[in-house]
């Protein structure tokens, strides 16, 4: 993936926290030159400011592309300062979640082709994923540039609608925290069993990473690798029992974990 054609016109990045960093690290991996980047952030960071890029203004008049990677509640403050690039020759992509398509084109300009990307922190290191949905706006190239850049830092995925989003937040935006509970929880329950506290949260961080690595490598569905791991009325099969019940395990504090961060995604948009 080769993000060099972006080089004449540039790209504006409005925050550049962890996952603005994370982005940003993925394109200047892929071509992205340092000084085709103009980051705004108040707070930068003495990574961002080893890269090379232009820090504050002026920005270039027409970049090719601006990214929108402020927290949603700060999006109402940050969006004037894009507002002069919103006559239909800038992508923007807004990383906010909650903040939607309609919110975004009122304060940019109904002729600003816009893109929502849900990404997730495993960016970080080059594992996200990101979920898409642009306006009207958004031309089949448009979808490419965005599918580009997001890809920088893992896979994307292209939604049919975006009534989909808040879903998405709360399956994967949302889900890297629900697995480092994960490995909290499997740690802590080591050490009740008896295992020195740093055994067991290298034995549980291990254990989900391998796991995470061999359902996304293998191919089969996580159902069939579980049950090739359990043995009838073996150790594997006692634990799921309660893992998998239908009142107290897994599936229902699951689903009511994700409709309650999906939820809130969508008081967010609101």
């Amino acid at each position: 993936m080769d993000l060099s054609e972006l080089n004449g016109r540039g790209l504006v990045l409005l925050g550049c926290g962890k996952m603005g960093s994370a982005l940003l690290a993925g394109w200047l991996a892929h071509g992205l030159q340092a000084g085709a980047v103009h980051v705004i952030e108040p707070r930068p960071s003495d990574w961002l400011m080893s890269t090379g890029v232009h820090l504050g203004g002026p920005l270039p008049a027409d970049p090719a592309v601006a990214v929108l990677a402020v927290k949603p509640q700060m999006m109402g403050a940050a969006l004037p300062q894009l507002a002069a690039l919103g006559g239909g020759g800038t992508l923007f992509i807004s990383i906010a979640a909650g903040t939607g398509l309609a919110v975004l084109a009122a304060a940019l300009g109904e002729a600003a082709p816009v893109v929502r990307a849900m990404p997730n922190t495993p960016a970080a290191v080059g594992r996200g994923i990101t979920a898409l949905i642009g306006n009207d706006r958004v031309d089949a190239a448009g979808l490419a540039l965005a599918e580009a850049l997001m890809g920088a830092v893992g896979q994307v995925v292209a939604l049919e609608s975006e009534a989909q989003m808040d879903a998405v937040t709360g399956v994967s935006g949302s889900g890297p925290a629900y697995v480092f509970h994960l490995i909290e929880a499997l740690a802590a329950a080591g050490e009740a069993e008896g295992l020195a506290p740093e055994l067991a949260l290298q034995l549980a961080r291990a254990t989900v990473a391998g796991a995470g690595a061999l359902a996304e490598e293998n191919g089969e569905a996580p159902g069939v690798l579980r049950e090739n791991v359990t043995s009838p009325g073996g150790t594997t099969a006692a634990a799921l029992q309660v893992l998998m019940d239908a009142d107290h395990g897994f599936p229902p504090l699951l689903r009511r974990a994700v409709a309650a961060a999906a939820a809130r995604s969508r008081e967010l948009g609101q």
